[in-house]
């Protein structure tokens, strides 16, 4: 199984979400990760669609998505060839003891401590998906309260000529 990363250009209107999803569901393609939102142009949304299969079935997912007319353009966001990201925030059970060492590894990640409770510390941490899991499972020994991801968002880089 391989994993690729698409960003589609859609019309920004309502229901396209709904026509892109429905397409996954009515071949019974799994969509591992998901994230909307409107472009620099309001007229149109980018969405970035991370999915797993063999050749056979990327390849028929890319035909699918290009048949339906809420659809512009797709580009295959490859490693090398673009820049992904992922937004996760973590609430982490922390005693007073237990603080200063979460704050060093949230230093070594480059993350943020957003919010401070009595018996929590809410951190929020942007990178690619290696980073954002080698960060968890460092958080292994403590005690997560809750956690939300946003799921990859990217862009192909630039050309240097």
């Amino acid at each position: 199984m391989k994993k690729m990363v698409l960003s589609l250009l859609v019309d920004n209107t309502s229901g396209v979400l709904s026509r892109v999803s429905a397409m996954f569901s009515r071949r019974g393609y799994n969509i591992d990760s998901l994230t909307v939102g409107v472009t620099e142009n309001p007229k149109y949304s980018r969405m970035t669609v991370a999915v797993l299969g063999d050749d056979r079935i990327l390849s028929q997912i890319k035909k699918q998505l290009l048949k339906l007319e809420d659809v512009i353009s797709i580009t295959e966001l490859k490693d090398g060839e673009s820049v992904c990201r992922e937004l996760v925030l973590v609430k982490v059970k922390a005693s007073l003891e237990e603080r200063q060492q979460i704050i060093s590894m949230v230093d070594v990640f480059r993350a943020k401590v957003v919010d401070v409770s009595c018996d929590s510390l809410m951190i929020e941490l942007t990178g690619n998906v290696n980073k954002i899991e080698a960060f968890i499972a460092l958080l292994d020994g403590f005690h997560i309260e809750e956690m939300v991801r946003t799921g990859l968002t990217g862009l192909t880089r630039g050309n240097c000529q």
